[in-house]
């Protein structure tokens, strides 16, 4: 029974080994391909590289090797497309296997060694090198290559020492040169950046940094260093892009994810704090921009464009001692933003101070010369400090620039009761009510006319006949009205209703 046992188990080995003979001949015939047709995905190849094409190129130099993968020029053909798509890591895996196929083919051999050269890998690039001139003394780029690779490893032991020392000036130049050596090389790039931050550049740093995200596999690192460094700068768009990148290479990194929960809190806040703007919720503006400077109390740059924005909202909704008060904070802590003596300047105007309001235009001008709406808003305020040595309506009436008309009714009331002439009894106090009495009823006709009052803020009185406005009237000193009630003398009799 045992020995039929085994006969039987031996039938079933001998017909499983002639299954899986017939089944390799079957795929072989399927999956393989012919030399014919690997020519043509060559030629295809070449063609397509040729025009540019490297997406397809790369296709049908992919097919070639699936197709015969003992084909060194297969696989040097295909690294060539992956340079010219600047992909030097995908290439060299098929650089060094050209070279382990056929070992003495020194045009493989010297184009790994560029891109290790290039990558940093002096050592291994030397190897290439000399392996080459082993072969082909006579080999220009080879030799040229060689002593560039000499040259880098001094210049990284001299970069490393100056840094030691913290001397980040003669590192940076020093890294300028390895840079232009091996531009793929991370480290380089780093240690250069962090000079850069050192020496007080975050610009430089994130320009050197960026190309080294796509330098390393997974340079978590670098896209947190890259957020940080927008983060200071003001750029929250931006910071919160390179963490969520930092993200996506691990979602639980614990370093990146509370830096990511602070940007992307913060950054909340100022948008939502510009769309009550653009809303013209002014204090609920205010509210956010304050929740930003509890947010974020430590870089500098969010308390400035707080104090800058709650400014201009507090100018925006006629508070205007206020508005002087913060926008001169932010004017300590930013001397040179226009966009900040802008708003103090209206605020002083709304104040009725048009000589600091003409004083902090001019300022802007200074920093800005081509700003048209500086250049305006300064003809303006020199027209209204020009018409308040004239005659000025809000100053008349005691009203604020931004009084409603309700307000400025009851001024006029108010006034006009006081200052009526028959109030008076001698001849010159008369003389003096008259005028001042004609100088209300002046402010309370353009103040309670929306035109005229928009005229007035413009810097025109549209009841002085000099200015051509057309308001004016020509008798009574500007009595706005075709008759003046003082010319018969008399007894006045006006009643004032409450």
């Amino acid at each position: 029974m045992e020995s039929g046992r085994r006969k039987g188990l031996s039938g079933v080995l001998s017909s499983l080994s002639l299954l899986c003979v017939i089944l390799d001949l079957q795929l072989d015939g399927v999956l393989g391909a012919t030399h014919v047709e690997i020519e043509q995905h060559l030629e295809m190849g070449r063609k397509l590289l040729a025009a540019g094409q490297l997406a397809e190129a790369l296709s049908h130099y992919h097919s070639a090797v699936e197709g015969d993968s003992k084909n060194y020029l297969t696989y040097y053909k295909r690294a060539a497309v992956f340079l010219a798509m600047g992909k030097s890591k995908s290439a060299l895996p098929d650089l060094t296997r050209a070279i382990q196929l056929k070992p003495d083919f020194l045009a493989a051999r010297l184009q790994r060694g560029n891109i290790l050269l290039k990558q940093g890998n002096t050592q291994e690039a030397r190897e290439d090198f000399e392996a080459v001139l082993q072969r082909s003394p006579d080999q220009d780029e080879a030799r040229d290559q060689l002593m560039r690779a000499n040259e880098l490893d001094e210049l990284q032991e001299e970069a490393h020492a100056a840094h030691h020392r913290g001397d980040y000036s003669t590192t940076i130049t020093v890294l300028d040169r390895v840079v232009e050596l091996s531009p793929w090389d991370p480290e380089s790039r780093e240690l250069r950046a962090e000079c850069y931050i050192r020496l007080g550049d975050p610009r430089k740093a994130i320009q050197d940094l960026t190309p080294t995200t796509r330098l390393r596999n997974d340079n978590r690192a670098a896209f947190l260093k890259l957020s940080t460094l927008h983060y200071s700068l003001g750029e929250h768009q931006e910071s919160l892009g390179h963490i969520r990148d930092c993200l996506k290479l691990d979602q639980d990194d614990k370093e990146c994810f509370s830096h990511y929960k602070q940007v992307k809190k913060l950054s909340k806040q100022l948008d939502s704090a510009e769309e009550h703007i653009q809303e013209e919720r002014y204090q609920e503006a205010i509210d956010k921009y304050e929740s930003v400077m509890r947010t974020e109390p430590n870089v500098p740059y969010y308390t400035n464009k707080a104090k800058e924005r709650i400014c201009f909202c507090l100018v925006k909704n006629k508070m205007p001692a206020m508005a002087i008060d913060i926008c001169s904070e932010a004017h300590q802590r930013d001397p040179r933003n226009i966009n900040i003596l802008r708003d103090r300047a209206e605020a002083f105007i709304l104040n009725q101070d048009y000589e600091k309001g003409v004083e902090d235009y001019q300022e802007a001008r200074e920093f800005d010369m081509e700003n048209n709406e500086i250049r305006e808003g300064l003809e303006r305020a020199q027209k209204l400090l020009k018409l308040s040595r004239k005659r000025d309506y809000y100053k008349i009436l005691g009203v604020n620039r931004s009084a409603n008309k309700q307000e400025i009714i009851k001024a006029y009331r108010k006034l006009a009761q006081q200052w009526h002439p028959d109030n008076f009894r001698e001849e010159s106090e008369k003389k003096e009510a008259e005028k001042r009495f004609i100088d209300i009823a002046s402010a309370k006709e353009v103040l309670t006319d929306p035109e005229m009052r928009q005229k007035f803020d413009s810097g025109e009185d549209p009841l002085d006949p000099e200015s051509q406005q057309g308001g004016g009237s020509q008798g009574g000193q500007g009595w706005p009205f075709h008759f003046n009630p003082f010319e018969s003398g008399g007894n006045y009799h006006f009643k004032f209703h409450h």
